[in-house]
């Protein structure tokens, strides 16, 4: 018997019986992940377990480096079956890591390898990963279809073109995918270089001329419906923090001319700047009816050395620990003053600050969309069993569980798809231990619902994604 068998992470009969009657044959909506719609478009096809498996996932370089493994096999030039071998090592030392949870569960949705990866199973599993990896079902489309995947949301710069999502959209994938808006570089006026860089590349994206504030704010808005007629409908900000300090038009206008000018801002400028653009932002949300998301409280790149030989995005960021109640109320607050407070996910990183942002966001709700504000599920460091079921008693305690959209990757690995399924058997575990122990009522129709809306349902509700018809699946209405 493998170690992935039918009632993994399922400890108790109500558990296993919620997760196969309502969890498991829910599609995925994955409405935010770092996909790329290029690969999407061409269908592309993986030359071996490395490319799709060990490319660009630092959760993985991370636990090599922690077991003494050279840089070579984890982003330098070892040959792609020696960073397998690497991996392959590297797997028995991650026992109570996700990882291994990850590792097995993926080799047996994908490949149907039930084997447990190690120094002397790596050569077989290779191979025979590698062998169907060759076939059209793990094409990436095929991927996407094997996975039920209904909607992939993945994120973009507004200076980004969009061909891709048309080359999906006219070729008709089985998958819809959108894009999502992510201006995070439109705030940077920290280094006036950089940004003046991309003002540039925004004028030509949006074919215009970006001489005054109000050209580049027109600019903005004309990519934010660009997006839109694209199915766009959510938006997306990784910040440390909120940004909500005052800032009149002008006083932004006037920090716009000095950086286009090559002059550096004070500190105080660069915070007033994004914090105008904050709710700039959040008013077109609002006014398109898009759901806006923030993610909260990365300390990025804290090793410098690696910074300069690696870059960013290599796995040398942490959870930082900075005041979050303050500005995020502020924010929400100006917004809703505005009477443009649009639909909003926060996910926290830091799980110190989980029931800030719980009762914080849950002060915002105004009875017209149920669910409108969501304390998101949990990311990055804490997408695993241990942290999600402590973002799901923090959502439990403070506000509406039954209300939750559930699970999102973040990822920018076409192998990560089985997170859902770790997330559904997470969450039937954690509420049918509670209906055994009489904490809930042993009520399927009750409980059962509940469970069948957070893994899909009420994410469908929320985020109003334009889902074409032949997509095969239909959303309940009910509220």
């Amino acid at each position: 018997m493998g170690f992935i068998t039918e009632n993994f992470l399922l400890r108790t009969k109500a558990a296993r019986r919620l997760y196969r009657e309502y969890a498991a044959e829910q599609p995925i909506l994955d409405y935010h992940c770092h996909l790329s719609a290029k690969e999407i478009a061409d269908n592309h096809r993986f030359r071996d377990l490395t490319e799709i498996w060990l490319e660009g996932d630092h959760y993985k370089w991370r636990a090599m480096r922690a077991n003494g493994v050279p840089e070579r096999y984890c982003t330098g030039s070892a040959k792609p079956y020696e960073k397998f071998l690497a991996w392959a090592r590297t797997v028995p030392h991650t026992l109570r890591n996700p990882l291994y949870h990850w590792t097995h569960l993926e080799l047996k949705r994908y490949f149907g390898i039930d084997r447990l990866l190690d120094e002397n199973s790596a050569e077989e599993i290779w191979n025979r990963a590698n062998e169907q990896l060759a076939q059209e079902d793990l094409s990436v489309q095929g991927i996407l279809e094997k996975f039920r995947v209904v909607a992939v949301c993945t994120t973009d710069d507004p200076v980004h073109t969009l061909k891709h999502h048309e080359r999906i959209r006219s070729a008709g994938v089985t998958t819809a995918v959108f894009p999502t808006f992510r201006p995070d570089r439109a705030l940077h006026v920290e280094n006036p270089s950089s940004f003046n860089d991309w003002t540039d590349q925004l004028a030509a994206a949006a074919s215009a001329t970006i001489a005054r504030f109000s050209d580049f704010l027109d600019a903005l808005s004309k990519r934010h419906q660009d997006f839109h007629d694209h199915g766009c409908r959510l938006s997306d900000h990784g910040l440390q923090q909120c940004y909500a300090d005052p800032c009149t038009e002008t006083e932004a206008s006037g920090i716009f001319d000095k950086v286009r000018s090559g002059k550096q801002p004070s500190p105080e400028e660069v915070t007033k700047f994004a914090s105008f653009l904050m709710l700039f932002f959040g008013h077109l949300d609002a006014a398109k009816g898009w759901t806006k998301q923030l993610h909260l409280g990365a300390y990025r790149n804290a090793n410098t050395r690696a910074l300069k030989t690696l870059g960013r995005d290599t796995g040398f960021d942490a959870i930082g620990d900075w005041p979050h109640a303050d500005a995020f109320a502020r924010y929400l607050d100006r917004l809703d003053q505005d009477n443009r407070l649009p639909k909003l996910i926060v996910y926290n990183l830091n799980p110190a600050d989980n029931y800030v942002f719980a009762t914080i966001a849950g002060s915002f709700h105004d009875g017209s969309i149920p669910g409108k504000l969501q304390f998101g599920s949990g990311w990055w460091f804490l997408d695993q069993k241990e942290a999600m079921e402590w973002q799901m008693n923090a959502l439990s305690n403070c506000g509406l569980l039954s209300r939750f959209i559930g699970m999102v990757t973040d990822s920018r690995s076409f192998m990560s798809h089985p997170r859902h399924e770790y997330f559904r058997r997470v969450l039937c575990n954690l509420i049918g231990n509670e209906v055994e122990a009489g904490e809930l009522p042993d009520d399927d129709e009750l409980v059962g619902t509940m469970i069948r809306n957070i893994c899909f349902e009420n994410a469908a509700r929320l985020l109003e994604l334009p889902i074409p018809e032949q997509s095969g699946i239909a959303v309940s209405s009910t509220r």
